[in-house]
């Protein structure tokens, strides 16, 4: 769902009362992973995926359905090609879908708004929903911020405002949501489902985390779904050149928010890298060591020349960051490690620099180059080794 806070927070500025649909859970073949969502208000209008088209006319209908009563519910699309005309997933997967009312004046309204409001503005947080359980709980949330502060509708005692009052804007401010434990009914639960989301949380991640209705971590009857927003992950591209400004490009489309840096100011210009977010002008290790980056970080080391990026790699590749790769010869690499080594790295760092560069797609001009740099992060990020689809077990069926 936090996948749509963009236009969800408009509908919720407006007014407006909807159902949103999310995967909650998907197997096999499933088109669409958890988290996808779609949601449709009173008016008929829609917007979002969970399928890409096989069953979103079904859940189209149980959209206004639970928009009708009030009530939320989850629903299991599967393979359909026994029966032509049952609805269902044509590729071979599964997906649990859950329907939940956005109705006026309701505390889910309230505590939906404080999430979609914290995606839409680029803050971290965690929506954990019960999606089985005993009746009175499905449909049940929790709201997480990265600083482990959390409200709910789980607890006895735990109340979420009807709606924003005057003024509020429906954010997460650090005076409406209670700090990481006890919970404010003291309810071992909701303590124990914001421990969860903030985990997931941490790692930008969504899962499933299966519970006992006392709020202990042992497996009984209790399903939480907790999906995960957090700000875009960073991408930094080292050195000013034609490749860099394709890279820049490329990873504006997969997301990325796009740093450019280097030293020489006269290549290191707004003309010349109108896609990225930032453009610095600095030695490439002096800036790394001043900017923050976390385990979704992607350095790019596309300078070229020992002077810049031997310094840059040797802290490059002693921080936790999800890629760190570097343009050149199979030759330059070879003279790169040497140096990295005499500047006593080790092999278990070194093993973690991806020289050359990118996929071995073949391309030549800048827009290649930077394709296969950009699969090589996303092979990276899912483990794998970036071959065909064709003849694999990973190939969709």
């Amino acid at each position: 769902m936090l996948d749509l806070s963009p236009q969800l927070s408009r509908w919720l500025a407006e007014g407006r009362e909807f159902a949103v649909a999310t995967v909650v859970g998907a197997s096999g073949s499933a088109p669409r992973g958890p988290g996808a969502a779609l949601a449709v208000d009173a008016d008929g209008t829609v917007i979002g995926s969970v399928s890409g088209g096989c069953v979103e006319g079904a859940v189209y209908e149980l959209c206004a359905q639970a928009l009708a009563d009030g009530e939320p519910v989850l629903e299991r699309f599967g393979y359909s090609d026994e029966d032509a005309f049952a609805v269902g997933l044509t590729c071979g997967g599964v997906i649990d879908v859950l329907v939940t009312p956005v109705r006026l004046g309701t505390r889910e309204r309230a505590l939906f708004t404080k999430a979609v409001e914290a995606a839409a503005g680029d803050e971290g947080v965690a929506l954990a929903r019960v999606v089985r359980g005993p009746t009175e709980l499905v449909g049940r949330a929790v709201v997480v911020r990265t600083d482990g502060a959390y409200d709910g509708t789980l607890g006895a005692d735990e109340e979420v405002p009807d709606a924003p009052g005057p003024g509020d804007d429906g954010t997460l401010g650090a005076d409406e949501l209670v700090p990481d434990a006890p919970g404010r009914g003291g309810d071992g639960l909701a303590d124990t489902v914001a421990r969860e989301a903030r985990a997931l949380l941490d790692g930008g991640r969504n899962g499933n985390v299966e519970l006992s209705e006392d709020g202990s971590r042992c497996p009984g009857g209790l399903t939480v779904f907790v999906e995960s927003s957090l700000p875009p992950p960073r991408m930094i591209v080292f050195g000013s050149m034609d490749f860099a400004s394709a890279l820049v490009r490329a990873g504006k489309f997969l997301g990325y928010h796009v740093t450019v840096c280097d030293a020489r100011e006269v290549f290191t210009t707004r003309a010349r890298f109108p896609d990225a977010d930032e453009i610095v002008v600095d030695w490439p290790h002096r800036y790394l060591a001043g900017t923050q980056v976390d385990g979704r970080t992607v350095l790019c080391v596309l300078t070229h020349d020992p002077k810049f990026d031997v310094p840059l790699l040797e802290l490059a590749l002693r921080l936790p960051v999800a890629y760190v790769g570097a343009m050149g010869s199979r030759r330059t690499h070879e003279d790169r490690e040497r140096r990295l080594r005499e500047a006593g790295l080790g092999e278990g760092e070194l093993a973690k620099l991806r020289s050359p560069i990118g996929l071995d797609l073949g391309g030549r001009t800048p827009e290649e180059v930077a394709v296969a740099i950009v699969a090589e992060t996303v092979a990276v990020r899912y483990g794998r080794g970036g071959g065909p689809l064709g003849g694999t077990q990973s190939a969709p069926s």
